[in-house]
């Protein structure tokens, strides 16, 4: 499985603004957007006034980095989402809040979609009671997800279970005690608890010029 593997917090450096991608670390100090508010390299400090085109451009990029997701599979995203019925940017949208991944992040039993990959790939999710341990896996409206028995005394998920900094959304129900959700429906683009301010009209944009 292809993924990023580079300093994920130059990735919020460049896009301006915290993507929270390394879970409890960017609620601190230690945050790097936080001591170096500015994007990096030796012009990062310079002022650039973005076009139309750049504009589109960084939306989808931030986007595309907030998921974790390489370029073919978010376009591919876009693709799908071209033949639904429905707006094109919401229902790009959740088609990606289906991911495994991000549904076990949503949940909470992870701090950031990474550490959700790693659980769902090392067999630590259960979808249906049977275990999945592919991150692209789209769940479905009444699926339930669970943490299998066997890891329910992890500390990654511990401490991600009782994290106070994360608001479950309304088309999620979840029992954190018994460390299981279900997946109630689609969500819509004002359910999805987005980190920093997000334009999918304009990703839709980028990919239909």
């Amino acid at each position: 499985m292809a993924r990023y593997l580079g300093a994920v917090c130059k990735l919020c450096r460049r896009e301006g603004g915290k993507l929270y991608l390394k879970g409890e670390r960017c609620f601190t100090e230690k945050c790097a957007v936080t001591r170096r508010p500015y994007p990096p390299g030796q012009h990062g400090q310079a002022r650039i006034k973005l076009s139309e085109y750049g504009l589109r451009l960084r939306e989808k990029q931030k986007m595309r980095r907030i998921y974790g997701l390489l370029e073919m599979q978010f376009a591919g995203y876009y693709v799908q989402a071209t033949h639904l019925k429905g707006r094109t940017g919401e229902e790009m949208l959740g088609l990606i809040e289906r991911r495994l991944d991000n549904v076990v992040l949503r949940i909470g039993f992870a701090s950031s979609r990474a550490q959700g990959r790693q659980l769902v790939r090392h067999n630590h999710i259960l979808v249906n009671g049977k275990r999945v341990n592919i991150a692209s896996y789209s769940v479905k409206d009444n699926d339930t997800v669970e943490v299998r028995e066997k890891a329910k005394q992890m500390a990654v998920i511990i401490e991600a279970s009782g994290s106070t900094e994360r608001d479950i959304p309304d088309y999620l129900e979840v029992d954190l005690t018994k460390l299981k959700g279900r997946f109630v429906r689609a969500p819509k683009l004002t359910d999805v608890p987005y980190p920093v301010t997000m334009e999918p009209n304009l990703v839709v944009e980028f990919y239909s010029r």
